[in-house]
């Protein structure tokens, strides 16, 4: 019971030994529960019974109800009948273990059809405003929860719980609800604000000091006991105002509000008397703007809210909002109708009940209708949604966050890559739509699939979603590199038995001829069947006829400028990169020598000069044990305008997209693709790629090779 009367002072013994008795029976049947940051769960029901009792001021059985409801919402079995609570306690029970089992798929996310059901589940308007006080706890215990869970509480607070408190005329709730949001959601604007709150705290407090030293006098003079209080807008309010009005946070005039909390007799003729009086003071001393003058003391608020405000301008231009009130107007603008536990009689309970049929007959209402009783209330705009983000849900109920203008192909990628593959369409609401339909908040999405569906280059045109462009992408390169695949297989079975050869120079050649830039698309259209295999052998004879009378040409310039012998001590093998295919020379397929790259020959016994890079790996081994058969060997000073082919070897995250980006910038520059393989290495989740580039010269190559190192996805590239 000591806890009890430690938690609870404001009931009367009668209310605290109901309350004793319900938190009784819940630490009993949650004793096993725990949060999770591993407290106790009994802490749940206790911190949401101190919102009902001291932010909201709700009777004791409001409090008993709430831990009844954790009790027999987790253990259906309690036994809370013999107790004998009373029928208002069990018909609040009853409401809240109905509206705990909302989903949120049911409300589409849209706060008439949350208020709809807790409506047609409870009609009494306590049960909806212990509801919103559980919120708030939640909100405040945030950081206990794992991030999604987090993420689905931030957004249901938002689309449905804020709008209801607003209506409601939870207006205190309501901003430390939003301020929360702000917080998780926009954590460097919200930083931002709070950070130069804190720095122009001083500043602030001087501006009061300056405001009221005019006043001082006058009001001693009338015997006006007071206190002044500043008062600093939320983050989110200050952040609202700030886009609204498109200024900085220094442009934002009433960033504070000066508070008059005036100390007198609890009389309603006093207590206005005494408001007006200082509010003439105020004007009188300074310019007032009497559009901004609010008076909720001649017609207070439904939810019992009193006081005057008023914009005023200082002597140096400054505005500053005035705000003007009782200590008893103040402990109920601070406390809510819980202050009012203190006063005794009918005054209590006649404006409990008042704020009561408000908040019933708001319930019955749309949200700022005609009918809604807080409608002319509202001081600011509700949270505005997020403008680049959707939610939508899956038929079991499973809430999906996706960008604005998705699709139902980007919602089946989404639920997984298999699903989007073959997905055929989808069903919103019952009703079929295509895989283009765009999503809207609140929808409920199930995915029509078929076997035997592929994807096509048009999805790309309608997607906005990476994983969608992605998994679109490497399906495509899968299948073309099965057809090219394929191809491959075709043209060397046929090749094998025109019992032909194709040559690297044929190879570009025919991919010139057919106007192919690469070896993979020319040997996908053969398997496609674009390209007729047959009429391949028609082109490669071509080729060879009209190159038979050059070869000769070609090899005689070889003879005379290829190799040159020098007349110093050391024979200077001289190449000239435009017969690269000289007959007294050949680049070592070992190393792929290309023009301009520091190299030597080595004689051969079969194949005559076989030329290496000095970075070769076998070269230290040749150098050492064949001295006598190493060559001085210097590229000739014309530039070249022959190809060579290298070998690049590529490390690259598991990103499908980085296969495409590497073809294009080969494709950019001087140089293409011979040969291109690449393989998953599932150990380190990443993609080898081995790949041979035909370019003119060592320049071109480190130009290629420099711009794939610095994509996103590239980890490595190495030349082999």
């Amino acid at each position: 019971m000591e806890r009890i009367n430690e938690l609870f002072p404001r009931y009367d013994e009668n209310g605290r030994r109901l309350i004793k008795a319900a938190y009784d029976i819940a630490a009993e049947a949650l004793k096993n529960n725990t949060r999770g940051n591993g407290e106790p769960f009994i802490e749940h029901p206790v911190a949401v019974a101190r919102i009902v009792c001291d932010e909201i001021g709700l009777s004791a059985e409001c409090v008993a109800a709430v831990f009844l409801h954790e009790a027999t919402r987790f253990f259906p079995e309690t036994d809370i009948v013999s107790a004998k609570f009373g029928n208002d306690v069990y018909t609040i029970v009853d409401g809240l273990n109905k509206i705990s089992t909302i989903n949120p798929k049911d409300t589409r996310l849209e706060a008439e059809n949350y208020k709809k059901l807790i409506v047609s589940y409870s009609r009494d308007p306590r049960v909806t405003v212990l509801k919103i006080a559980d919120r708030l706890e939640v909100m405040r215990s945030l950081d206990m929860f794992p991030k999604l869970s987090r993420e689905r509480k931030i957004l249901e607070t938002m689309m449905l719980y804020i709008p209801l408190a607003h209506q409601l005329g939870l207006y205190n709730i309501k901003s430390e609800m939003e301020d929360i949001y702000f917080r998780y959601a926009e954590p460097e604007q919200y930083r931002t604000i709070t950070n130069k709150l804190k720095s122009t705290e001083r500043d602030r407090q001087k501006l009061m000091t300056q405001f009221i030293e005019p006043l001082k006098q006058k009001l001693s003079d009338e015997g006006i006991a007071y206190k002044l209080k500043v008062r600093t807008k939320t983050a989110l309010s200050i952040y609202k105002k700030m886009q609204k009005q498109k200024v900085p946070f220094e442009g934002v005039f009433d960033v504070f509000a000066i508070r008059f909390i005036i100390d007198c007799e609890e009389d309603r003729e006093t207590e206005h008397a005494l408001c007006w009086k200082v509010f003439s003071y105020v004007t009188e001393e300074y310019e007032s703007d009497t559009k901004r003058l609010r008076d909720w003391i001649s017609n207070p608020k439904p939810n019992g809210y009193e006081s005057l405000h008023i914009t005023v301008k200082n002597k140096e231009g400054s505005f500053l909002e005035v705000q003007i009130r009782t200590k008893r107007m103040d402990d109920m603008a601070e406390s809510g109708l819980a202050s009012h536990w203190s006063y005794k009689g009918i005054r209590h309970e006649a404006t409990l009940d008042r704020w009561l049929t408000a908040v019933r007959k708001a319930l019955e209402s749309p949200l700022g209708s005609e009918g809604d009783p807080m409608a002319s209330y509202y001081e600011d705009d509700l949270l505005a949604l997020p403008s680049k983000e959707i939610f939508v849900f899956t038929p079991s109920g499973e809430l999906r966050k996706l960008p604005a203008g998705a699709t139902v192909l980007d919602f089946a990628f989404d639920i997984h890559s298999n699903l989007g593959i073959k997905c055929t369409g989808g069903r919103i609401g019952g009703k079929a739509v295509s895989i283009k339909e765009k999503l809207k908040t609140g929808d409920i999405v199930e995915i029509m699939s078929g076997k035997n569906q592929k994807p096509s280059a048009d999805w790309l045109n309608f997607v906005v979603t990476n994983k969608a462009r992605t998994k679109i992408r490497q399906k495509m390169s899968e299948a073309e590199f099965q057809k090219a695949a394929d191809g491959k297989e075709l043209l060397g079975r046929r090749l094998k038995n025109w019992k032909m050869e194709l040559d690297d120079e044929t190879m570009n050649a025919l991919l010139k001829k057919l106007q192919y830039k690469t070896i993979n698309a020319f040997y996908a259209a053969i398997g496609d069947g674009i390209v007729d295999v047959a009429d391949v052998k028609n082109h490669i004879n071509d080729i060879r006829s009209q190159n038979t009378d050059q070869s000769k040409e070609t090899e005689q310039k070889a003879v005379k400028s290829g190799i040159q012998q020098g007349k110093g001590t050391d024979d200077i093998l001289v190449i000239d990169a435009k017969n690269v295919r000289g007959l007294d020379y050949r680049m070592a397929k070992c190393c792929n020598p290309v023009f301009g790259d520091d190299v030597f020959g080595f004689v051969t016994r079969t194949e005559g000069i076989k030329i290496h890079r000095m970075s070769c790996p076998n070269a230290g081994r040749l150098l050492e044990m064949y001295p006598y058969r190493i060559q001085k060997v210097k590229w000739s000073e014309n530039p070249s305008t022959g190809n060579f082919q290298t070998g690049l070897r590529v490390t690259a995250a598991l990103e499908p997209s980085v296969i495409n980006e590497i073809m294009d910038i080969v494709n950019t520059f001087r140089a293409s693709v011979r040969m291109f393989n690449v393989s998953e290495n599932e150990r380190y989740g990443t993609y080898d790629i081995n790949m041979k580039i035909a370019v003119p010269s060592n320049l071109e190559l480190d130009k290629v090779i420099s711009q794939i190192r610095n994509l996103k996805n590239v980890i490595k590239i190495n030349r082999i």
